[in-house]
């Protein structure tokens, strides 16, 4: 049997929740570091299941369903919600069904990127909320390469 350690943290994943963290982290004192509004920040697994996430004192209480909803579509879909915000408004009927389909979680508004290995590998998403998309989507980016990964 392998050790708990492993079941935790399986050998070939070790510290994605280090990660995760790092992630939020990076993320949190580049918002501060702009002076942006207080800010929530989540990082999904690539199967879109929470792996962390934060809300900064005074990010109001839709602001981690908000991000979890961007970066849950970028990964669903393996494209930043910025292109899928861009491609909401060219096929609105199929956007809304996706939004249906999710029940709700599907949310193509600019604040989530994709987060990649070294190999270009999908680990998960990363996404905001609490300042512009731009803001978001930002923020989302240093926080990842500050975690020694890639945005994308």
């Amino acid at each position: 049997m392998a050790p708990f350690s492993q079941v935790l943290e399986p050998p070939q994943n070790p510290g994605r929740f280090k990660q995760a963290n790092a992630i939020i982290a990076g993320a949190l004192a580049h918002a501060a570091g702009k002076g942006y509004k207080p800010m929530a920040v989540v990082v999904l697994d690539a199967a879109g299941h929470l792996k962390s996430a934060q809300r900064q004192d005074g990010a109001s209480m839709f602001r981690v369903d908000v991000a979890t909803g961007k970066a849950w579509a970028a990964v669903g879909m393996d494209a930043s919600s910025r292109t899928l915000a861009q491609r909401a408004k060219d096929n609105p009927n199929f956007f809304v069904t996706l939004a249906a389909t999710a029940q709700g979680r599907f949310l193509p508004q600019t604040g989530a990127i994709l987060i990649r290995d070294a190999a270009g590998a999908i680990l998960g998403a990363a996404g905001a909320s609490g300042g512009t998309g731009d803001e978001d989507e930002e923020i989302c980016i240093a926080g990842v390469t500050a975690a020694g990964l890639q945005a994308g």
